[in-house]
């Protein structure tokens, strides 16, 4: 069977991942523990669609300091084949802090990730996609969200399966639901994957099928709770509805896991026959049981750590 390949586009960024293990106090010191890892949100859909046993290619910018060369490198030993365009700067980083409780906050400081520029994408790195997979961060801010429409364009012209991540409320938020809405559309996704925190920051308390508006199939992640799927059938009047459980797992650690979720979900999808024009509730229902494991195995695996 032939593997499939798909193109993620978007963020390449070292994770510092910082967990305390007691409440934290101004003006002292906490104990705790820190640790460095490969991240950003479209390289660890790539990573894990080749734990599934796929074929993925990553396009993104990185700075021309040292950490973009290792990140590069750290991606590559994964099996990813990586497109990177190099700009004056410093590389994305991003700041998980843990409390004791489990709960996170991410401080984020994206560099150079949207400079890439619509001029420095080759065609041929997307000739052989099945899928383009790009997270809402990519769609929002010029000159990387009009590469990534040019990205999408290419895909579409080999009739490849395009699908967008809402990613984070935070920068939805701050675009604003009329800018969202319009960068999401632009980018004509067949499936779109959210939460219920970012199906808010888009559409209020309207609900997922609001979002119908702008793809054929919406994922809503419900983390432990599982995932709601909603989809046009054979006719656009007519919504299917479907939810799909999952067994709970403890886990002091979820970053990435959501974007594991939608490698699992696309590579369940490529390995079949798909009809976008009238999905299937059993191949969806198999795609999403399919990516409930993909992140429970990113869950439950111990994290490797990047030595810089």
């Amino acid at each position: 069977m032939k593997k499939p390949r798909i193109i993620c586009l978007g963020d390449l960024m070292l994770d510092v991942v910082v967990r305390a293990a007691a409440d934290i106090e101004t003006g002292t010191d906490v104990p705790g523990s820190m640790r460095f890892r490969l991240g950003g949100s479209a390289g660890n859909t790539c990573r894990a669609f080749i734990g599934l046993g796929g074929k993925a290619a990553f396009v993104g910018a990185v700075g021309t300091d040292s950490l973009g060369r290792r990140l590069g490198a750290a991606l590559g030993d994964a099996g990813v084949t990586t497109h990177l365009v190099r700009v004056s700067g410093s590389t994305p980083r991003l700041a998980a802090v843990i409390a004791p409780s489990g709960e996170r906050s991410f401080i984020t400081d994206r560099g150079v990730a949207d400079q890439l520029d619509p001029f420095s994408i080759k065609p041929a790195w997307f000739a052989r996609a099945d899928a383009l997979h790009l997270p809402a961060y990519s769609l929002l801010t010029p000159p990387l969200s009009d590469a990534t429409l040019r990205a999408a364009a290419l895909v579409r012209a080999r009739d490849g399966l395009v699908s967008v991540d809402l990613a984070s409320r935070g920068p939805l938020l701050a675009a604003g639901a009329d800018t969202g809405m319009r960068a999401v559309r632009a980018a004509a996704p067949d499936i779109l994957f959210a939460n219920l925190d970012e199906v808010r920051a888009l559409v209020g308390r309207r609900g997922a099928r609001r979002l119908l508006d702008l793809a054929s199939v919406v994922v809503v992640k419900l983390g432990p709770d599982g995932c709601q799927l909603v989809w046009h059938g054979r006719s656009n009047n007519a919504v299917s509805e479907m939810e799909i459980a999952t067994k709970p797992l403890l886990a002091g650690d979820t970053t990435g896991a959501g974007d594991a979720f939608d490698a699992g979900f696309l590579y369940s999808l490529l390995v079949t026959n798909f009809d976008r024009a009238a999905p299937s509730a059993a191949l969806l229902r198999r795609a999403a049981l399919t990516g409930h494991r993909a992140a429970g195995r990113l869950l439950i695996a111990p994290r490797s750590e990047l030595t810089l």
